[in-house]
């Protein structure tokens, strides 16, 4: 692949000209099944990460038969090194009302909620002004769909959508068994389409511009384009709207800082590239897929240091449900550490690899099922920098 620039899109920020109202009243036009129809075909997936498709998240839940339906966007937005979602809400909140309202009236919903990060309340008192003025927008289009905010608990563990519905319960927040999926029993027991802020804003520009229009960015396995949050060893930190399927080499050309040996992709729970897999990794759903996390390092990083601290951050924030999870990830930290001190011979380090594949396949959810994408990628790539 070339050399080239990351193709810049900036279309999520770009308000001027646009009446979210006016998008939603227009998507009222078509039918449910219309607009389903339009967000499959435009190969919009969820951009928190996991990539299931939108179009079929929405259309499970508008199958499902129940009086009760819940539209939720999902802005507890705790993984180290995102931000985006901050940015996005505090600057076009508009669009994600939008996004919400549209997919309110595609699934039979009357409800919806926003569930904010507990570190973003200081958002609050604009957003809930705004959500006044959406809300009663909502009304004189004659669309039965209220949206409310609800405030996080502080708990990463909490951005796991089913953990998210216990919160919103008033329980302590802690992932379901699955299924049933959120599709058919989800926040009260009721069908639940749940996306995060960038995926219902991405969802509000389809239904404006159309899906042809979205597919021409991109690639064909990953359509659209991403906002990134880009951290640590660059001269250009902060956020970036860019087209998918680039290269790691082509991010690194752009945002590095000539001395790029990693690239953490997805944050703490995402895989890290190192300098000799630039080239061949894709960032996009036929790569390396990302929740928006770009953590970049150079050579005056230790990666033991950076494994370490994402190892006693999934320590601490283990909702300690499942043994996998809460008794691995102190494991996998005590042993990275034994091996520091010389304790244990560099050849543990194969069996802590083999405790993380299981962790992969044993976790209840997320969390403990992510932690061996940094670990493997790390020790795999930088394990003399973990022995000596």
């Amino acid at each position: 692949m070339e050399n080239t620039r990351p193709k810049r899109v900036d279309i999520i920020f770009l308000m001027e000209g646009i009446d979210p109202i006016k998008v939603v009243e227009n998507a009222m036009k078509k039918s449910p099944d219309e607009i389903i129809l339009d967000m499959i075909d435009s190969g919009l997936k969820g951009r928190g990460g996991a990539g299931f498709p939108t179009g079929l998240k929405w259309k499970f839940t508008r199958n499902e038969d129940s009086y009760d339906k819940y539209v939720i966007c999902n802005a507890d937005e705790g993984e180290p090194g995102t931000f985006k979602d901050r940015e996005i809400l505090d600057r076009v909140p508009e669009k994600v009302f939008a996004g919400l309202a549209i997919c309110g009236y595609t699934i039979g919903s009357r409800e919806g909620f926003i569930y904010l990060r507990g570190e973003y309340n200081f958002l609050l008192p604009v957003l809930n002004q705004k959500l006044d003025v959406f809300n009663a927008g909502l009304k004189k289009i004659g669309l039965d769909f209220t949206i409310q905010m609800r405030s996080g608990s502080g708990a990463y563990i909490c951005g796991e959508e089913s953990a998210l519905f216990e919160s919103m319960e008033g329980k302590r927040g802690e992932p379901r068994n699955k299924p049933p999926y959120p599709t058919v029993s989800g926040y009260l027991g009721k069908p639940t389409a749940i996306n995060n802020v960038e995926t219902l804003v991405y969802a509000f520009m389809i239904a404006r511009i159309g899906a042809e229009k979205f597919k021409e960015m991109g690639t064909k396995d990953s359509r659209g384009s991403k906002v990134f949050s880009i951290s640590g060893d660059t001269p250009k930190a902060g956020i970036s709207e860019l087209e998918l399927g680039m290269s790691v080499q082509q991010f690194v050309d752009e945002f590095g800082d000539g001395d790029t040996k990693a690239v953490q992709v997805g944050g703490a729970s995402g895989g890290c590239v190192p300098r000799k897999m630039f080239k061949e990794t894709i960032i996009g759903y036929e790569g390396i897929p990302t929740g928006g996390s770009m953590m970049l390092f150079n050579s005056s990083r230790s990666m033991y240091n950076v494994l370490h601290d994402y190892l006693e951050f999934f320590t601490e924030e283990s909702c300690g449900q499942c043994t996998p999870c809460r008794v691995g990830c102190q494991q996998l930290l005590k042993g990275i550490e034994a091996v520091k001190r010389g304790d244990k011979n560099p050849g543990y380090l194969d069996d802590l690899k083999k405790l993380a594949k299981t962790m992969k396949v044993a976790a209840k959810c997320g969390l403990g099922q992510s932690v061996a994408n940094p670990f493997i990628s790390i020790v795999s790539n930088f394990r003399e920098e973990i022995i000596y």
